[in-house]
């Protein structure tokens, strides 16, 4: 898990889940679990965006540093 995620998002996943099943006991399986279900499919949005994002810099990481390479050879 820690090559996909960084401490951050696991804190904020962990501290998500562990609300949205205490929201579960304390408000029951009425109309509350649906806000509390969209609050944390939010929180899980934020994160996979996070996680593309991380993926896409460290892309064109790789390709600056290929670029550099070709420029110092020349």
């Amino acid at each position: 898990m820690r090559g996909y995620f960084d401490a951050g998002s696991m804190i904020v996943i962990i501290i998500t889940f562990v609300l949205f099943i205490s929201a579960l006991f304390t408000k029951g399986f009425t109309h509350d679990l649906l806000l509390e279900a969209g609050v944390f499919l939010v929180s899980v949005k934020i994160i996979m965006m996070a996680y593309g994002n991380n993926v896409y810099i460290k892309g064109l990481e790789n390709e600056l540093k290929e670029i550099k390479e070709i420029l110092e050879k020349k």
